[in-house]
C-alpha cells in the first residue's frame, strides 16, 4: 500500500470528530449474512428427525439401514471440512458478499437433491452439498458481520452468529416433529433462498473494498451501512499483517495460544456434540421414548436458551470458569445418561415409554418416571455444558478443526468477537 493509499484509507476510516454512526441498515445486512449460520444449523439438525422417517419409509422411497443412517448424519461433516478450506480461499479472492451468495447454491441444490432422492446415494450427495455450504457459511458470515459492524454493536452482532446456528438446529427439530423428510428438505431451502435475495441488495464490506483500492465503492458502502460518508475510527492494519505465515508459529506468543485453541476445538469435537445433534431423535428412539421428537425439541430449546445465557455471562464470569464448569457438567450428564441406559436396558417395561409431559403425580409410583426425566435432563445438561464450552473457547457445532484453525490464523492475536470493545482483525 503506497503512502497516498494509506493516507486516503486513514481519512476514510478515521473521520474527524467522534460522532457515532447511526445507520440501521447494518442490522439488516447482518441479518442477511446471519441467515447463512441459520441454514448451517438447519442442515446440522436435519438428520435428527429425517433418519427415523427414512428408516420407516417403504419402497420406492429410499430406506436407510443402520450403516446408511450413520453415513447420512456424518457426511455433512466431510462436506463442511472441504467447505472450510474453500471458504478460506473464496473470502479473500472474490470477497465476503459474493462468497455468501455462492454458498447459497450448494445449500439449495443439496436440499433439492435430498427432496428428489430416489436412492441412498442421492441422499448422501445432498448431505455432502449442504455440508460444503455449511463450511463456507460458517467461515464467511462472521467475517462479513464483523467487518460491517461498528464497535458499539459489534459484540451484539457477533453473538448472533452462534445464536442463529442453534436456532437453525431447533427449527429443524421443531419442523421435523410435524413434517416428513421430503417436506423438511423443502423447508431447508427457504433460509438460503432468503439470504440470496437479501444479500443481493447488501454492499460488500468497506474493509474488503479498501484492500482492493476501491475507495469510492468503500465510501458508498459505509454510507449505506452507517448512514455516514465516513467510516469508523479504527485504523487500518498494514498489508504485512493480513496474512498468516507458518514462520510465525516459532514465536511463543503465537504457537502457545494456537495450540491451546486447537486443543480446545479438538476436545470439543470429541465430546460427542455432533453425534447428539445429528442423531438426537434416534438416540431417544433407541431409548424407546414415547415421543422422541418432543424430547429432541426440548433439547433444541435448551440449546438456544443456554447459548443466549452463555453470551450474556461470558465476559463477566470469565472463559476459564465457563470451560471448567462446562467440563464438569458434561461429564456428569453423559455419566447419568449412560447409567440410564444401563438401568433400563432389556426390561419389558422400559422406563422411557413414559410420556415425559405427564406430571409425576399422574404416573404410578415407581422409578420409571424419574428415570425418564433423568434421561432427558442429562442430555439437556450436556447441551447446556456444551454451549458454555462453545462460547468460552470452541468453534460452532459441526465445524471441523481444520476450518477452525484457518479462522484462528486470521483472527489471532486480537480480541474476542463477543467483546463490544474487542478489536477485530478485519479493520
Amino acid at each position: 500500500m503506497t503512502p497516498l493509499d494509506r493516507e486516503e484509507t486513514q481519512q476514510l476510516l478515521r473521520p474527524p470528530g467522534s460522532g457515532v454512526p447511526r445507520g440501521r441498515r447494518v442490522f439488516l445486512a447482518a441479518f442477511a449474512a446471519a441467515l447463512g449460520p441459520l441454514s448451517f444449523g438447519f442442515a446440522l439438525g436435519y438428520s435428527s428427525p429425517a433418519i427415523p422417517s427414512l428408516r420407516r419409509a417403504a419402497p420406492p422411497v429410499p430406506r436407510l439401514d443402520d450403516d446408511a443412517a450413520s453415513w447420512f448424519g456424518a457426511t455433512v461433516t466431510l462436506g463442511a471440512a472441504a467447505g472450510g478450506v474453500l471458504g478460506g480461499w473464496l473470502v479473500d479472492r472474490v470477497g465476503r458478499k459474493l462468497s455468501l451468495l455462492l454458498c447459497t447454491l450448494p445449500f439449495v441444490t443439496g436440499f433439492a437433491v435430498i427432496t428428489a432422492a430416489q436412492d441412498v446415494w442421492m441422499l448422501l450427495g445432498g448431505r455432502l452439498l449442504t455440508g460444503l455450504a455449511c463450511g463456507v457459511a460458517s467461515l464467511v458470515a462472521p467475517v462479513y458481520i464483523s467487518e460491517i459492524a461498528y464497535p458499539q454493536v459489534r459484540g451484539l452482532l457477533g453473538s448472533c452468529v452462534q445464536l442463529m446456528v442453534v436456532t437453525g438446529i431447533f427449527l429443524a427439530y421443531l419442523a421435523g416433529s410435524v413434517l416428513q423428510w421430503r417436506w423438511l428438505a423443502v423447508l431447508g431451502c427457504v433460509p438460503p433462498s432468503f439470504m440470496l435475495l437479501l444479500m443481493c441488495c447488501m454492499p460488500e464490506t468497506p474493509r474488503y473494498l479498501l484492500t482492493r483500492h476501491k475507495h469510492q465503492e468503500a465510501l458508498a458502502a459505509a454510507q449505506f451501512l452507517w448512514g455516514s460518508e465516513q467510516g469508523w475510527e479504527e485504523p487500518p492494519v498494514g498489508e504485512d499483517h493480513q496474512g498468516f505465515h507458518l514462520a510465525q508459529l516459532r514465536r511463543p506468543g503465537i504457537y502457545k495460544p494456537f495450540v491451546i485453541g486447537v486443543a480446545l476445538m479438538v476436545f470439543q469435537q470429541l465430546s460427542g456434540i455432533n453425534a447428539v445433534m445429528f442423531y438426537a431423535e434416534t438416540i431417544f428412539e433407541e431409548a424407546k421414548f414415547k415421543d422422541s421428537s418432543l424430547a429432541s425439541v426440548i433439547v433444541g430449546v435448551i440449546q438456544v436458551l443456554f447459548t443466549a445465557v452463555a453470551a450474556l455471562v461470558m465476559d463477566r464470569a470469565g472463559r476459564r470458569l465457563l470451560l471448567t464448569l462446562s467440563g464438569v457438567v458434561m461429564v456428569f450428564s453423559t455419566s447419568a445418561f449412560g447409567a440410564y441406559f444401563k438401568l433400563t436396558h432389556g426390561g419389558p417395561s422400559n422406563s422411557s415409554h413414559v410420556n415425559i409431559l405427564v406430571p409425576v403425580s399422574m404416573e404410578p409410583a415407581n422409578a420409571s418416571v424419574g428415570l425418564a426425566w433423568l434421561a432427558v435432563g442429562s442430555v439437556c445438561l450436556f447441551i447446556a455444558g456444551e454451549e458454555a464450552l462453545l462460547w468460552a473457547g470452541g468453534p460452532s457445532p459441526g465445524s471441523s478443526c481444520l476450518r477452525s484453525s484457518l479462522c484462528m490464523s486470521r483472527a489471532w492475536p486480537l480480541a474476542s468477537a463477543s467483546s463490544p470493545t474487542g478489536s477485530w482483525p478485519f479493520w
